[in-house]
């Protein structure tokens, strides 16, 4: 198969493009199935997410009269763009050759911060007094969240690096390949303090309680998108699907790769993490009540982060 083929493949069927989204409305669907289960609800059909979906493409979008429109649409529209690359670029498929920006480890967290800044950019440009504050709630967050999980990342790219006999490796192709043939870090105690970082780093970046403070229905009414409707709401639903799929698959990767080579045998292992992932996020999102972004900021700047900082040292001190 071409390059040029297996790129158009990867982004827009698998592990892209329909795919992930297909896996990011359904994990959605089993989440609120599964929670509805938990309380004692019949809850939602597992399909709902996509019911919702071809609902709102059908509906009007409404741009306020103070806001800038062009920002206002292109907003979610980038959202989604970033992130069927961000997608395309975790190297689960093995239908084409890597390149140098397949699995790139920087390039996949640059992308990973577009969505937190679409929704800033959305918030700003909507000129809603509740789209300012999830604005500032958003940025409190990333800024919090970001360096555990670029510690985390560091760790998990020195211990690559020094297994192979070089410094380290940003590269997730070399990363899943060292961990086929010396065994999934998910197994490494040295690297148990990272995947803790990664854990924690999960709901935050996905805007899961108790890190759902930028968008707090019963606060700021969704902050950023309040002022949202139609197509254009649908392609934030569009892009927190595929984010949900580019985290999964990203911590998979790094602590977990899939040990199959077949689409079907990766399909099959990827489903099943992904899965499990989500009920764990459920019951834990059941279990507890919403931070305030003074808390979640506290808590970031603590543990996760001394978490990181304690797994770079570790494989520093044991390579």
């Amino acid at each position: 198969m071409s390059t040029q083929l297996g790129i158009l493949l990867a982004v827009f069927l698998f592990p892209g493009g329909l795919f992930a989204l297909v896996l990011g409305l359904s994990l959605k669907g089993l989440d609120r199935r599964v929670a509805a289960r938990l309380q004692g609800r019949i809850g939602p059909p597992l399909a709902q997410p996509f019911f919702d979906l071809v609902k709102l493409s059908f509906k009007r979008t409404m741009v306020p009269a103070t806001a800038s429109q062009p920002v206002f649409l292109g907003a979610p529209l980038a959202g989604v763009v970033s992130m069927l690359v961000a997608v395309a670029l975790v190297p689960v498929s093995g239908l084409y050759s890597p390149d140098p920006m397949l699995g790139n480890l920087i390039v996949l967290l640059y992308l990973l911060m577009v969505p937190a800044i679409v929704l800033m950019i959305a918030g700003s440009a909507s000129t809603s007094p509740y789209g300012a504050l999830g604005f500032s709630r958003e940025m409190t967050l990333m800024l919090a969240y970001e360096a555990p999980i670029v510690l985390a990342v560091l760790a998990v790219a020195l211990r690559t690096g020094m297994g192979q006999g070089g410094v380290i490796t940003f590269s997730l192709v070399d990363i899943i390949a060292y961990q086929r043939s010396h065994g999934m870090f998910l197994l490494d105690p040295v690297m148990w303090p990272a995947l803790a970082a990664f854990a924690l780093f999960f709901p935050a970046n996905l805007g899961i309680i108790p890190f759902d403070i930028p968008e707090a229905e019963t606060e700021v009414l969704e902050g950023p998108l309040l002022e949202y409707s139609g197509p254009a709401l649908g392609l934030f639903k569009v892009m927190s699907a595929l984010k949900a799929v580019v985290v999964l698959s990203l911590g998979i990767a790094l602590f977990m790769p899939l040990p199959f080579d077949g689409i079907w045998g990766l399909i099959g292992w990827l489903v099943q993490l992904a899965v499990l992932m989500e009920i764990g996020v459920t019951i834990v999102r059941l279990s507890m009540g919403r931070m305030r972004i003074d808390q979640a900021f506290s808590f970031f700047v603590k543990w996760p982060l001394l978490l990181a900082v304690a797994s770079v040292v570790t494989v520093t001190v044991v390579a």
